[in-house]
């Protein structure tokens, strides 16, 4: 299950529909580093990292963060991914535009979602969720976000084993995708979803389905040259194969996945092909292959989970921080209404004093006028 869990970087890429502006240089090194994502990770950073020197433009500024952290999710290094993206979140705050902050809030959904922190993740849906709501339904964002809110909700059930509510979730996601003209910038997206229907007809033991889902996961991976998830979609292809005894045809898309994936440094594809390389040596009764590639699959597990742990710790220490500001701003609210109270109760003591005063004053002078009759 986990193979699947965290393949969604693709999803990250719709941003660019919200900020993108003229065409310039800066417009055409963003789409040379998107097109470089999947294969060559590296070249992507590069490119962010030379840019956002540079770059004043708030909207550019979160574009290339967020670039920056699905380059890293390419490469599974959550770490790295979290930062840039908690530096695209700290950034959308500084401006009003309900598409940009939007985007951003699900994009935070989906690396929390790749964290397997799946509370967090819905509860960033749902604050996004309330932005979407303020959006007309004939703005293109509005399906793109909407798309991409569902199929992490349908990764959620998917993980929690839940194919049939998952599936729902996937279909919806779909047709959110299907409605945006500019569908380039869709395709990789349309790719993962697909892979993941995959993978619920596949565990809903609906071979057919399954098949024909990761066909299409493939041919929109290679009309958007995306070849991890090209690769991604083999897999799933070949763990069908497996399920029906046919280990050699297995084997033969995995080794064409593993030829796909040799440049990308993604640690999930790597860790999926070889365990399912592995098992398919062990079936056709070759130990010596089934050992190299069984250790190739637990070194990727490893580094997979080294990677994983460093990024909890990080989003750990952001939680913390975030329940630190709500703790400061309760106490400094706290601390407003104590001296409002307290200068109202202090302004009632004055006005009570001051009362008593002058009554005690005026009985002194009755009193007064009262021994001058007696006198009199």
């Amino acid at each position: 299950m986990k193979l699947t869990l965290k393949i969604i970087a693709a999803l990250f890429l719709c941003f660019c529909l919200s900020v993108s502006g003229q065409k310039t240089s800066f417009d055409s090194l963003m789409k040379k580093a998107r097109l470089e994502i999947y294969d060559s990770p590296d070249n992507a950073i590069r490119i962010g990292k030379n840019l956002i020197i540079k770059e004043k433009n708030i909207h550019r500024q979160i574009s290339i963060y967020q670039l920056l952290s699905t380059a890293n999710i390419a490469k599974r290094d959550f770490d790295q991914s979290l930062q840039y993206l908690l530096k695209a979140k700290e950034t959308a705050e500084k401006t009003n535009d309900l598409k940009v902050r939007t985007s951003v809030l699900i994009s935070a959904a989906i690396q929390y979602q790749q964290m397997e922190l799946f509370s967090k993740s819905l509860e960033t849906l749902n604050e996004a969720d309330q932005y979407l709501a303020k959006f007309p339904d004939d703005v293109p964002e509005k399906h793109i976000e909407t798309a991409r809110s569902y199929a992490i909700r349908g990764m959620i059930y998917k993980s929690q084993s839940n194919p049939e509510i998952a599936l729902e979730k996937f279909l919806i996601s779909i047709q959110n995708f299907e409605k945006i003209e500019h569908k380039q910038t869709t395709y990789s997206n349309m790719s993962v979803v697909y892979y993941n229907i995959g993978y619920c007809y596949l565990n809903l033991n609906q071979l057919e389905k399954a098949h024909q889902a990761f066909i299409q996961s493939a041919e929109y991976a290679r009309k958007n040259k995306a070849k991890s998830l090209e690769a991604f979609a083999l897999k799933g292809i070949a763990e069908m194969y497996k399920q029906k005894k046919e280990n050699e045809i297995a084997l033969q898309l995995l080794i064409k996945a593993e030829d796909l994936s040799k440049n990308t440094g993604d640690l999930i594809l790597n860790e999926g092909i070889y365990k399912e390389m592995s098992e398919n040596y062990l079936a056709m009764g070759k130990p010596n292959l089934y050992q190299n590639y069984s250790k190739k699959y637990f070194e990727m597990r490893f580094q997979r989970e080294q990677n994983e742990l460093s990024s909890i710790n990080h989003s750990i220490n952001e939680h913390n921080k975030e329940t630190l500001k709500k703790s400061t701003e309760m106490k400094t609210r706290y601390q407003f209404f104590t001296g409002i109270i307290a200068g109202i109760g202090s302004l009632i003591i004055i006005l009570l004093v001051s009362l008593i005063i002058k009554i005690r004053k005026r009985n002194l002078q009755y009193k007064q006028k009262i021994h001058d009759l007696i006198q009199s």
